[in-house]
């Protein structure tokens, strides 16, 4: 890798299929009313989840600043169907569903549903504007984007996970809720479910056919061995450059000679921070011993950077 200047934000790779807070494995989540078979998938997040607060909706009222949208209102939606979901622009899991929201958003903007995204940032990079302006654009969000930088809307629909989703029927109600990947089927007919009890005519019982690219594409979970990692101090693990991370300071590293399954290690000149990694000179180097169809980077230049990837 050769590098001017570069920061490495707060996740060094998320093998497809791992969340970003860590590798939750199977989760029990309750049934919901219209099971379809689909299994629960991977999500990340903040704890447990709790009962939604009724000001959720009301919240939307607090957010620091709308994309795509004038500012909206629980009073200016009343008599629509809702559906709000939580997201932040480096999630995977987030990054995997959008394909389906879209369409959903699209599909049924007509007949009486609303999506609304609520962008609640995980790092400290995520609460910039232009950087959550900038992605909306990139990543073909054209739905209304609530920015939720201070947790305020998070709160008050006692939120834990990205992503979430809060269906919301005519009567300002949380009627379904669902959190993570999955169960994209189940999903739409709530929707229509929540459509036909507001009076919406031919919604008929079809749903979206999609087609995810790139990252959008759902994870290969028959061959994931390897969970999401970050590279600052906070929460990093499997680091195996010798002596370990020094801390805030600029330190040299090296690799070792062979790493173990899901270690990870830097070579040059470093500052490893809480949340995040700083290469200070040229030619540093970052390797990571994987076993996933697919790894994702959160990287960002301080200034024009070169690298190479290479497997």
């Amino acid at each position: 890798m050769k590098v001017s200047k570069l920061l490495l934000g707060a996740v060094l790779v998320i093998a497809i299929g791992a969340p970003i807070a860590g590798f939750v494995g199977d989760i029990k989540l309750p049934r919901s009313s219209i099971p379809t078979g689909e299994p629960i998938a991977f999500f990340h997040g903040l704890g447990s989840t709790r009962a939604v607060s009724p000001s959720g909706l009301a919240s939307l009222e607090r957010a620091d600043a709308w994309l795509n949208s004038p500012p909206l209102s629980a009073s200016a939606l009343r008599g629509k169907v809702i559906l709000v979901h939580f997201w932040t622009y480096t999630c995977i899991n987030w990054l995997r569903t959008q394909s389906y929201l879209r369409a959903w958003a699209e599909k049924y903007k007509d007949k009486g549903l609303v999506v609304i995204g609520v962008h609640t940032p995980e790092f400290r990079f995520e609460k910039n504007l232009d950087n959550v302006r900038r992605e909306t654009k990139a990543l073909r969000v054209d739905y209304p984007v609530a920015v939720d930088s201070e947790y305020v809307i998070w709160r008050a629909f006692d939120n834990n996970y990205w992503p979430a989703q809060y269906f919301i029927d005519a009567q300002g109600r949380v009627r379904h809720t669902h959190f993570g990947e999955g169960s994209y089927d189940q999903s739409e007919m709530v929707i229509q479910r929540l459509l036909m009890e507001a009076g919406a005519d031919g919604i008929g019982d079809g749903l979206v056919t999609v087609e995810p690219r790139g990252f959008e594409i759902a994870a290969d979970w028959a061959t994931l061995k390897s969970p999401e990692n970050y590279v600052g101090y906070e929460r990093t693990e499997g680091f195996a450059s010798p002596g370990g991370a020094t801390r805030d300071t600029s330190h040299t590293y090296e690799v070792p000679g062979r790493l173990s399954p899901n270690n990870w290690a830097l070579s040059g000149d470093w500052t490893v921070k809480r949340d995040a990694v700083g290469l200070n000179k040229p030619n540093g180097r970052i390797a990571y011993r994987f076993h996933a169809r697919d790894v994702h980077l959160v990287m960002g230049p301080a200034a024009i950077s070169r690298f190479r990837s290479l497997i």
